[in-house]
């Protein structure tokens, strides 16, 4: 089910050209780091006046993100949440409020979506190869077995003294499918208290943008072609904005001479089929995050039923047969294979790539 995170930045590109762009009479300027955190790309960027502001905001938002991985982490051992999974089918596990309710916002959207996001996916047992050794299909048997340990209303939380219980001994939970949302969102709000009134949070393709560029001009996210990573189709101008794409078309298994794309279903422990890539546009980071796998996970007219009764979120779905669909509100600019260095929306619908 879960994304592959090195591979989420290929669908979701972001152009910036404001530190290019003569400065208005303000004189604000772009500052801007790329580094390594919670084992995938981040870049932050902030739009200020203040030069030395601008790289403490951006120092704040880095530790903010370091402090989350920290506390989110089911690989750091010293992780709240590795005592979640340690203490599974023992004794719950009283925990920071903080996590707790990351905790009760993922179980919310798996009943939303039926479990198609699940955050206790972090127990499956790796039966599907996605790195080109895997020449056969794992036996049925294989796969029943290795979801059986998966399923959020398993997932307990006990109010009272903020604890949380996994009630078999061999579960466990992850945030791969939610974190680096949440971590854009923090650390976003951070620099806003610290006065950025403009800039960018991009988590690997999981990005949050808010105010406009320092020559006034928005943001814009230009949509890679899943054939193609090095063109983009579409384009977004975003202002107090989250994108966040999920793809399937660069790790995959070829058996038989059929594709598998990596994202499973937690449900069936089947690789999904039908769509190619899927774009979650909405206010929230975390919210996206997690929709852009549930969306995948229920296919084309579920995941597009399901967006189109949430408010202020929208979603721009590439399926396998290179069809753009989009939910009813969202208004795109499009390009037919326009370089991805390219600077300007074009206004223009189309169904087809």
């Amino acid at each position: 089910m879960y994304r592959i995170m090195q591979c989420w930045l290929v669908a979701l590109l972001l152009v910036c050209n404001a530190a290019q762009a003569q400065a208005p009479a303000r004189e604000l300027k772009t500052q801007k780091k790329v580094l390594l955190l919670m084992g995938t790309r981040f870049e932050l960027v902030a739009v200020s006046e203040d030069e030395e502001l601008a790289n403490k905001a951006i120092e704040a938002g880095i530790a903010e993100i370091q402090r989350i991985e920290a506390l989110i982490s089911e690989w750091q051992p010293t992780s709240q949440t590795s005592a979640i999974n340690r203490s599974a089918g023992g004794m719950p596990v009283p925990v920071d409020e903080e996590l707790y309710e990351l905790i009760r916002r993922s179980l919310r959207i798996s009943e939303l979506t039926g479990g198609a996001f699940d955050i206790s996916w972090a127990a499956a047992d790796k039966v599907w190869k996605f790195d080109g050794s895997m020449k056969q299909m794992p036996s049925p048997e294989a796969i029943e077995n290795s979801i059986r340990h998966i399923g959020y209303q398993k997932i307990q939380l006990i109010p009272e003294t903020h604890s949380v219980f996994l009630k078999e001994q061999a579960m466990k939970i992850g945030f791969g499918a939610i974190g680096k949302g949440y971590a854009a969102n923090r650390a976003r709000d951070l620099m806003r208290r610290m006065g950025i009134q403009s800039g960018v949070v991009n988590a690997a393709g999981d990005l949050i943008t808010w105010g406009k560029q320092a020559d006034g001009q928005p943001w814009y996210i230009g949509i890679a072609d899943p054939a193609d990573k090095e063109k983009v189709f579409s384009w977004l101008t975003a202002d107090h904005t989250a994108v966040v794409t999920s793809g399937s078309y660069e790790k995959y298994a070829e058996i038989n001479g059929k594709r598998y794309g990596h994202i499973i279903d937690p449900r069936t422990g089947y690789p999904v089929s039908g769509l190619k890539s899927v774009t979650i546009i909405c206010p929230d980071a975390e919210l996206a995050d997690a929709l852009a796998t549930a969306v995948f996970v229920l296919g084309k007219e579920e995941g597009l039923y399901l967006v189109n009764q949430l408010k202020g979120v929208e979603c721009l779905l590439v399926t396998d047969e290179n069809e753009m669909v989009t939910s009813d509100q969202l208004h795109l600019h499009y390009y037919k294979n326009k370089p991805a260095s390219a600077k300007a929306p074009i206004p223009a619908k189309t169904s087809k790539i």
